[in-house]
């Protein structure tokens, strides 16, 4: 290679919103494929994302999807769709006719109970941590006792990320692994599907950490770089995958050529009055630190798109339809959505017409992005799913 192509390598890999590691297949290419990131932020994610299913379904997208990679609320809809890919009637299709049913139904039915502050105040009280109530509540309403080997593996594997706090890199729940690439791996896990959501989406300080109970014997030999000792075997502490990747980008955007990104995260807003105690400015600190990663990686899978490092589409729960230039969006006004995307990021009951508003506004934006950027000529659809409810 010459001196020019590797400069120009160099600034490829300096401009991709991921970077290598180890156990990454040696100068690999992307595969021809399609991977769907599914990022963070509570139900306002969680409702948002199913609305961009929706879309994505009807589009015959939905069964094109060779991998979905989530974080927090986004694991939520990962895993109600992961729990009921084998149910989906495609009846010889592209479109699954009963998707209403297997995903939209349960998610909502999950959107109108609160589960954070049940979980928090058993969990400040009484034994067990407030993750592990959570985990139990997804059990009690999505999961009914699933583990990770009761979901499909290919086609779409689904990839639940979590972030571990001891070695500072992800955790990754799938059916054909558990995977810390500094700690090791552990094959065809057992797990409880609750738990793998349950760790991705532990958003600190509130809902985190989950401690997993391992045994030495169950990693394979090798199989972690420099950490695959018994202290951090044993006891994995696990946070938020978003604290790590916020989009979920991790394990999609290096192997599959066509990368789709619904973001339903929040938004860091300035703030007049800052208090100086300790623990809240810590906390707004953080929020700083959050929004900047946030914005940063945007900013790369944005500009890998339109460099043509991948092709795909990028929809955020903040986008304004009138950016795409598409000229017959859904109609969705820009100070209605802003007020959706400004829904606090919470597992706290949502009430009927909110829930419609944001799968609407996911369905709207997805279909925007979709049509402009992957799709071009396909056709504009009827209206939105709730056609009473708007944005």
């Amino acid at each position: 290679m010459s001196t020019t192509e590797t400069r120009e390598q160099a600034l490829v890999e300096a401009a991709a919103p991921v970077r290598p590691i180890p156990g990454d297949e040696a100068d690999s290419q992307p595969k021809p494929g399609v991977a769907l990131c599914l990022s963070g932020g509570g139900y306002r994610a969680m409702l948002f994302h199913v609305g961009a299913l929706w879309r994505l379904n009807e589009l015959g997208w939905l069964k094109k999807l060779e991998r979905v990679s989530s974080v927090s609320g986004g694991s939520i809809t990962a895993g109600v769709l992961a729990h009921h890919w084998g149910e989906l009637t495609f009846d010889g299709g592209d479109v699954a006719t009963n998707f209403g049913s297997e995903l939209v139904d349960p998610i909502r039915e999950l959107a109108g109970r609160t589960v954070d502050i049940a979980a928090g105040l058993k969990g400040a009280f009484l034994r067990g941590s407030i993750a592990d109530r959570v985990a139990n509540s997804y059990d009690e309403h999505l999961f009914d006792g699933a583990t990770l080997q009761d979901i499909p593996d290919d086609p779409p594997r689904f990839v639940f990320n979590a972030t571990n706090l001891q070695s500072g890199v992800l955790w990754r729940f799938s059916k054909k692994y558990m995977w810390d690439y500094r700690v090791g791996k552990i094959e065809s896990p057992r797990l409880r599907l609750a738990v793998a959501v349950a760790a991705s989406s532990a958003f600190p300080p509130f809902l985190s950490p989950l401690t997993l109970k391992l045994d030495e014997g169950d990693y394979v030999p090798g199989t972690g770089t420099d950490l695959q000792q018994s202290a951090y075997m044993q006891r994995p502490v696990l946070s938020d995958g978003g604290v790590y990747d916020n989009l979920g980008l991790e394990t999609a955007w290096k192997r599959y050529q066509t990368i789709l990104v619904s973001d339903g995260g929040g938004h860091f807003s300035a703030k007049s009055r800052i208090w100086t105690n300790w623990p809240l400015q810590a906390q707004r600190v953080l929020g700083v630190i959050d929004g900047q990663v946030r914005a940063l990686r945007k900013r790369q899978v944005v500009g890998g798109l339109k460099a043509n490092l991948r092709e795909g589409a990028y929809w955020s729960v903040w986008s304004e339809t009138a950016d795409f230039g598409l000229p017959d969006p859904l109609d969705c006004p820009d100070d209605s959505t802003k007020k959706l995307a400004a829904i606090p990021t919470r597992l706290g009951k949502t009430d009927s017409l909110t829930q419609s508003r944001l799968i609407n506004w996911g369905y709207a934006i997805c279909d925007t992005a979709m049509r402009k950027h992957v799709l071009t000529g396909a056709p504009r659809p009827a209206g939105f799913p709730y056609p009473e409810a708007g944005v």
